[in-house]
């Protein structure tokens, strides 16, 4: 019987740590954060806000802050991104990798038209004006923009905000990106105009292999969404697994805390439960497991000693209980 062989991912990152000076933050703003998104594959990234989501995602472009001490590997086609120096790195952000951002307004020049945009890219690569304009409107048409030729005539402030995400999606396709990463793409968006983007993203990964990279908060949207889902909390993963195992069984209390702070509409489903206490900011560094201020099942142990991450199951978890079959 011949086993079926996993393609080589399009992403890899391993071990990442990103530290700014003493003086500005006390916690590394990510402390050896791994993961990998394969062709074709939509993996989450999800966590509070501060959880490192943002920071961990844009180093795969490398977007890192400035005068930050940076550790480890980010690699992506097999190719060093924090190695690489500034032409490589336009190369990569133009072929290789493309971003679509939560807010489309900040991504767009307000004073230039619509096609500028979409083309500019495309002809600083050499594409010819007519055939970088036809790519355009085939662009447009795909992610569901009626009459595309009009559009690329007008201003992005004639746009909805669901319309200019359609456009800078579009953009960011022009290229034929290896990976897609979207940081919170439909925050800004109703649940309407969400849905619609959503099932845009996911057709055109289908379509293309493209590997896509979701960055959200919201655990029920990357339960629609992802193959695999790893969960951040004060800059370290906490918890990794396939998406149908994590909903079914988290291994870390903090995942059980956002399953049960997300509202369902179903019959009987129970209020939504906070998670108490906050995260834990930049300021602070705390011994041991930095969720045990905030965890009902905390043991003396998870404040003096850093849990590892370490496999359970089918994934990985960072918790000192997480093989004791606890319902959290």
């Amino acid at each position: 019987m011949t086993r079926r062989t996993e393609p080589e991912p399009v992403l890899r990152i391993d071990e990442l740590g990103v530290r700014l000076a003493a003086d500005h933050a006390a916690r590394p703003l990510l402390d050896g954060v791994s993961l990998h998104v394969r062709p074709g594959e939509t993996v989450g990234l999800v966590g509070e806000s501060g959880s490192g989501k943002s920071v961990a995602c844009r180093s795969v472009l490398g977007l890192l802050p400035g005068g930050a001490r940076v550790s480890g590997q980010v690699r992506v086609g097999g190719h060093d991104v924090l190695g690489m120096d500034r032409t490589q790195l336009i190369a990569l952000r133009t072929r290789q990798v493309a971003m679509v951002f939560q807010d489309p307004r900040a991504s767009v020049n307000p004073l230039r038209r619509i096609g500028d945009f979409l083309t500019e890219g495309l002809r600083a690569a050499g594409t010819p004006a007519p055939a970088a304009t036809a790519r355009a409107e085939e662009l447009l048409t795909a992610v569901g923009i009626r009459d595309p030729r009009g559009a690329l005539r007008r201003h992005p402030h004639e746009f909805s905000g669901g319309m200019l995400q359609r456009v800078v999606i579009a953009a960011a396709l022009a290229a034929e990106p290896a990976l897609l990463v979207a940081d919170e793409p439909t925050t800004a968006l109703d649940v309407t105009t969400q849905a619609e983007i959503i099932a845009i993203l996911t057709r055109l990964r289908v379509e293309r292999g493209t590997g896509l990279l979701f960055v959200t908060h919201d655990l029920e949207l990357a339960s629609a969404v992802c193959d695999r889902v790893y969960v951040m909390y004060a800059g370290r993963i906490v918890e990794a697994r396939g998406t149908d195992e994590l909903f079914d069984r988290p291994r870390h209390p903090y995942t059980a805390g956002l399953l049960a702070c997300t509202p369902r509409i179903e019959a009987g489903a129970p209020a939504p439960r906070p998670i108490p206490g906050r995260p834990v900011s930049l300021a602070e560094a705390p011994p041991g497991c930095a969720f045990a201020a905030r965890c009902a099942h905390a043991l003396p142990r998870c404040r003096e000693e850093t849990p590892a991450l370490a496999p359970y199951g089918d994934g990985l978890a960072a918790c000192h209980r997480a093989d004791e079959g606890i319902t959290w």
